[in-house]
């Protein structure tokens, strides 16, 4: 896959990239990350890339001509993403729309937003990362970066762990443990430790409903709210209670 990052600062994009879960995907030639700075397409010494807003108001806005000229000279792969507060919300699921693409391309904003022409007729789509506003998309690129990568086939050394984590099937991710098996008196649940595969993946799926409950009640009732099935795991597992009854279908 390869991902184009348009930006003023891509010292920050690169350096992240090149390291950890992302460098060894580069490394094995799975993903492909050019950060392409915004600054190289300018004519002026100043390598002026924004200027003051029409009709006056504090900040400074990206200006058009070198974000059209940065584009326009690395042909990017479609589509093109503005990272903007008031686009789509970037989540698990937009993430394997966009890791099911050859590849992708992502303008980092700055200051206090982008010429509107930009929106309008350069870039394809927007997306946010939560309703916050940062100094920059960069951070948010790489959020999106990696979210990404981490789907693509090959980039994690376990393909199941695309699939256990949170957001996936729309439940949070279940309690992880390790060594040692007792902590200050705090023990690893017996389950784990059975070796009973059948078990300890039951206990999983009950556990990462529980959790669901107790912390995004909202992603239970997104998913149209808990099945018999659900109900009786968590019954099993001793986890039913007022919690659980929140959670009705069609609620």
């Amino acid at each position: 896959m390869r991902i184009d990052v348009f930006t003023i600062f891509p010292e920050m994009i690169g350096d992240y990239v090149g390291r950890s879960i992302l460098g060894r995907a580069s490394d094995a030639g799975l993903l492909e990350v050019n950060a392409r700075d915004l600054r190289a397409a300018t004519s002026d010494v100043h390598r002026t890339v924004d200027d003051s807003p029409f009709g006056g108001g504090a900040g400074m806005v990206l200006m058009p001509d070198p974000a059209f000229a940065a584009v326009e000279a690395a042909e990017p792969p479609r589509p093109l993403i503005l990272l903007d507060p008031a686009g789509r919300r970037f989540d698990q699921g937009v993430a394997h729309e966009l890791a099911a693409r050859d590849g992708f391309s992502l303008l980092c904003g700055r200051y206090e937003g982008v010429d509107e022409r930009i929106r309008d007729e350069l870039c394809d789509e927007e997306l946010s990362i939560g309703d916050l506003v940062l100094a920059g998309g960069e951070l948010a690129a790489l959020v999106v970066v990696e979210a990404v990568a981490r789907l693509l086939p090959g980039v994690l050394g376990n393909e199941a762990s695309t699939d256990e984590e949170s957001f996936s099937s729309g439940l949070l991710e279940y309690p992880q443990y390790t060594r040692p098996a007792d902590f200050r008196g705090n023990e690893v649940p017996e389950v784990l430790r059975s070796g009973d595969h059948a078990r300890i993946a039951q206990w999983r799926h009950a556990m990462a409903i529980h959790r669901t409950l107790e912390r995004r009640p909202d992603l239970i009732q997104r998913r149209g709210g808990l099945t018999d099935e659900e109900r009786s795991l968590l019954e099993s597992h001793g986890l039913a209670g007022p919690t659980a009854d929140t959670a009705t279908d069609g609620d």
